[in-house]
């Protein structure tokens, strides 16, 4: 029986005394595509850091693929919500994705045979290889988001953890992405962050909304209670080119 992808067991987390995090338990089998939602401040991305071990919890235990989250940092790739990436600066698209060999690569020597062909494969997975030449300040942005994915993908994650993917993007690129996101778990476990609450409901496999405390569908469904949690207030859904209602209408008071 393969090991969980990953196993949160009663974590909780503070910054300066002030709870973010609390009693957050969840248990995600290899192979799934988890979509996060929840709102600004609620705790995803820090959810997300602990994952990658860039912080500790308070209480509670973390398990990637078995390890302890920093020891499994080889065995996953990460695209921050946020590259800060200079794109004036005079480097290629394939400069960019060779990044993402440098902890497989020794300090001071070149990239290898295995390191460039392992980048064309990421970059032929992220249906950019024709632009690999390109500077990656002339990419539109959805371009240049598919150069940082194809650069976590150089790693051969095991797992990939995706922060607000399609941030800054327009409509018709975060479709594409995110059915490039579910061919490429047929390989490869996908965490994302997102607020599309549509897009969501399209493509992942299961949900989990974060709010401080987090509950989790395993089944892909978004609930009543997860969006209440999160929003507490009614939310219009476009599901399968459907749009309905997933809370019945409130009053202000």
């Amino acid at each position: 029986m393969r090991v969980p992808a990953i196993d949160i067991n009663g974590v909780w987390f503070s910054y300066d005394k002030t709870p973010v995090l609390e009693d957050v338990t969840l248990t995600l089998r290899q192979g799934d595509f988890l979509g996060i939602l929840g709102p600004n401040g609620g705790g995803k991305t820090t959810l997300l850091k602990l994952l990658l071990g860039m912080l500790k919890p308070d209480k509670g235990t973390i398990r990637i693929l078995g390890e302890a989250p920093h020891d499994a940092n080889h065995r996953v790739g990460y695209v921050p919500q946020n590259t800060n990436f200079n794109t004036t600066f005079p480097i290629s698209v394939m400069d960019v994705a060779l990044m993402g060999r440098l902890s497989r690569s020794r300090i001071g020597k070149w990239y290898s045979g295995d390191d460039r062909a392992k980048v064309q494969d990421a970059l032929k997975k992220a249906g950019i290889w024709d632009l690999r030449h390109n500077p990656i300040g002339r990419l539109s942005g959805g371009q240049r988001q598919r150069v940082f994915i194809a650069r976590a993908l150089a790693t051969e994650p095991e797992i990939l953890f995706l922060d607000e993917p399609t941030a800054s993007v327009d409509p018709e690129f975060e479709i594409d992405l995110f059915d490039f996101l579910r061919e490429l778990n047929r390989k490869v476990t996908i965490v994302a962050i997102t607020h599309d609450v549509g897009v969501i409901s399209r493509h992942v496999k299961s949900v989990a909304c974060v709010n401080r405390s987090l509950i989790f569908h395993e089944e892909g469904q978004i609930t009543r209670e997860m969006i209440d949690m999160a929003y507490h207030c009614p939310v219009d859904l476009i599901a399968h080119g459907i749009p309905h209602r997933v809370l019945p209408t409130h009053t202000e008071t």
